[in-house]
């Protein structure tokens, strides 16, 4: 016991301080591979948290190539259907070809015939083509001579129109002048009628009442035989001297009537209806014009104007009496005098 107590203190006082320095290498050597052992492990599971995501990354990419797989395996299934389909198909084909080929041959002839309709056909269709476009030029031609007509016909109506307007327009102003001259006329008429009535009245103051010389209406009547002589047509004296009066009347009457009265004194000569047929006088129209115009040469030798005397002669065809007693012949026998507008 004392030498195991002694050993001890021997031991621990001459070796405690290396074995200190052994157990603190020891513990460094201890730390430093727990150290090493740490970083492996580290590394280890970083290794093995790579592979288990390259494995998790492999399985997918097997998972989807097996789907792949499954998809071409049909794929191919169906390829290989549609393979036996077509095969069967074409196979319907070759003997549909081999049946049509045999129908061809035995169309051939009818196939010829055929192709020369086909091209007389053609040679039709191009012939109705060249008609087809000729006709098409004369319709476009016939539209365009339809446009300019239609244009012709609206300028036309156009102007109609405006000759209708200016009808209208002319009918009114006719309408206006024809009523404005009818009353001119009127007054005109109302003022000769007046200068009629007046003349009349002066000439009966002249001439005096006497039967053979008579007013009629608008007209001065003379009894053929107080101006002449049976079948003659100068004037007798007596004729002569009614005449100078006549001429004295009108002159007076002449200067009282406006100008702008375009009046003449016609002279009408008419007979009976027995006929004359003598040299000088053939018929009653020779002998009724020839007193009218010998009356009307005694007025211009009085004085009064030629432009107003106006001879006319009417023979048998105008009578006042249609009775064939004497007095009817004798009133038919006449010379009237009528103031009148030219």
């Amino acid at each position: 016991m004392a030498w195991a107590r002694s050993h001890r203190r021997g031991f621990g006082a001459d070796h405690w301080p290396g074995f200190v320095d052994a157990m603190a290498t020891l513990l460094l050597v201890v730390t430093f591979l727990l150290s090493v052992f740490m970083l492996v492990q580290h590394f280890v599971t970083l290794e093995s948290s790579g592979k288990d995501t390259a494995l998790e990354r492999l399985n997918r990419q097997i998972a989807q190539l097996t789907e792949l797989l499954a998809l071409e395996r049909s794929g191919k299934k169906s390829l290989q259907d549609e393979v036996a389909a077509l095969t069967a198909t074409l196979s319907s084909a070759q003997a549909e070809n081999t049946r049509l080929q045999g129908l061809l041959g035995a169309a051939g002839d009818k196939s010829d015939e055929a192709a020369g309709r086909v091209r007389a056909l053609s040679s039709e269709l191009d012939e109705q083509k060249t008609i087809s476009t000729e006709a098409l030029a004369r319709v476009e031609l016939l539209n365009q001579q339809l446009a300019a007509l239609r244009r012709q016909i609206a300028a036309l109506e156009e102007a109609l129109d405006a000759s209708e307007k200016r009808d209208r327009e002319s009918q009114t102003q006719i309408a206006d002048l024809g009523r404005r001259l009818n009353i001119a006329l009127a007054r005109k008429v109302q003022e000769l009628a007046k200068y009629r009535s007046d003349f009349f009245g002066r000439l009966r103051e002249v001439l005096g009442d006497r039967d053979e010389i008579r007013v009629v209406g608008d007209r001065f009547v003379f009894q053929a035989e107080v101006l002449f002589d049976s079948g003659s047509a100068e004037i007798n004296p007596q004729g002569i001297a009614q005449l100078d009066k006549l001429a004295q009347v009108l002159s007076q009457i002449e200067g009282e009537i406006p100008s702008e009265l375009n009046w003449v004194l016609r002279i009408d000569g008419h007979t009976d209806v027995n006929p004359i047929a003598t040299a000088q006088f053939p018929s009653n129209w020779e002998l009724s014009s020839a007193r009218a115009i010998s009356v009307v040469r005694h007025l211009i030798s009085k004085g009064v104007p030629a432009k107003r005397l106006v001879a006319a002669g009417f023979g048998e065809f105008q009578p006042l009496d249609t009775a064939t007693s004497a007095e009817g012949l004798r009133r038919n026998r006449r010379i009237e005098l009528k103031l009148t507008e030219k």
